[in-house]
């Protein structure tokens, strides 16, 4: 076997999330012998400072301002610089990293990774709002600036692993799967009464609160649907999901000659971050091991549109194309926020977003915007977020 090549300057964007903190453990785990660039976090500084004090970046980054002071005295003589803002998050991805881990959660996500995409680094990319709201522009940039865009996400990552770039154009479609969430036998009616913590406790994956009620909605696997459209160049008729509750295929591939290839694993995120990490090698950690015979019957079906609309609303904000995901997205986010503050239902979710889309013309919305992709990007999301405030405010009454 010969020696791994692995990226040696490390960045990792929303170390305190889950993502965050599963890289981490990997490495630690793996043994990697890496040198970190940067760590961010939102508001987290008292984990931001553990691990910083740990690893030893060269700098931290907590983007809640009022916080800077706390994070510096919990750095005081280490050598550690420490920033704050959401400027400065920007500048830390764009710091002299070879790999970065872009696992901060929403359209905050945006501005850092781009940062990253154009300093010409290896984008660990688990940040689905980067490409649902620029997803074109993205890959473009980062293809310019030398680097290229990874996906992190369990379901892409098993497609990037088993889609046969030689042979593409002969895939005929891709299969997410989905584990169907926590309410995946529950009614309407139960659902109408879902509350906060029900739909955070996913049963297969532990994930941060927004992700886990997106994953109630299956919202999630409507951004993944677009994400994946965007990723693999394939148009919105020819991906699709399939609930697969044990969560051991990931994704799967079908392609012209009736073959369909998937790639299946444990629930555990450090296997996919330790995809994108060593690409086009293979990390050596101790790794759960799939143990097929254990996990014992798997089954499958079709996702139920009228239960989990947000799979529909996806699609045809995908089909629809201009600034259609990204408002998808924007009122998705001011929904998600508005169900756990308690002002809206849990079904009122679904609903938000498709009267968000009807309000705002995708298409015209487009028009007469500067090239500039974040300037673009913050544009279409502001316009958004105010209709579905509007909406979340009708709703509530």
């Amino acid at each position: 076997m010969g020696e791994l090549t692995l990226p040696r300057r490390v960045s990792v964007l929303g170390s305190t999330g889950s993502v965050g903190v599963s890289t981490l453990d990997l490495f630690d785990k793996a043994g990697a012998e890496v040198e970190f660039a940067a760590l961010t976090a939102g508001r987290n500084v008292e984990r931001l400072a553990q691990q910083a004090l740990q690893w030893r970046p060269k700098l931290a980054v907590i983007e809640d301002e009022t916080r800077l002071g706390e994070l510096r005295d919990r750095l005081k003589g280490s050598g550690i610089e420490a920033a704050a803002g959401a400027s400065a998050v920007a500048e830390a991805a764009a710091a002299d990293a070879q790999w970065v881990m872009s696992a901060i959660v929403g359209f905050a996500g945006l501005p850092p990774t781009l940062s990253a995409a154009k300093a010409g680094a290896v984008v660990a990319l688990a940040n689905k709002e980067s490409l649902v709201c620029a997803g074109p522009s993205l890959l473009r940039t980062s293809k310019l600036a030398g680097g290229a865009v990874i996906p992190v996400d369990s379901e892409h990552s098993a497609i990037f692993q088993v889609l046969d770039p030689m042979n593409a154009q002969h895939v005929s479609r891709l299969i997410l799967t989905a584990s169907g969430g926590p309410f995946l036998s529950w009614s309407i009616g139960q659902m109408e009464h879902a509350t906060p913590e029900q739909a955070v406790a996913h049963p297969r994956w532990d994930m941060g609160v927004k992700i886990s009620v997106d994953s109630a909605t299956m919202m999630n696997k409507g951004l993944e649907m677009i994400e994946a459209a965007y990723l693999f160049a394939m148009p919105a008729e020819r991906v699709d999901v399939l609930i697969h509750p044990q969560s051991i295929i990931h994704s799967l591939v079908e392609y012209a000659d009736g073959s369909t290839l998937a790639q299946l694993g444990p629930p555990d995120m450090r296997t996919p971050i330790a995809c994108a990490f060593a690409w086009p090698d293979r990390l050596p950690w101790p790794a759960p091991k799939l143990d097929l015979a254990a996990a014992g019957q798997l089954t499958f079906e079709e996702p139920d549109l009228r239960r989990f609309p947000a799979l529909k609303i996806a699609k045809e904000a995908l089909a629809a194309g201009g600034a259609a995901p990204a408002v998808m997205n924007a009122a998705n986010e001011v929904a998600v926020a508005a169900f756990l503050d308690r002002k809206i239902g849990f079904l009122d979710i679904a609903a938000t977003v498709a009267r968000t889309l009807q309000r705002v013309d995708g298409q015209g919305l487009m028009a007469g915007l500067s090239g500039d992709v974040l300037e673009r990007a913050r544009h279409i999301d502001a316009t958004a977020r105010r209709v579905a405030d509007d909406v979340v405010a009708g709703l509530g009454r």
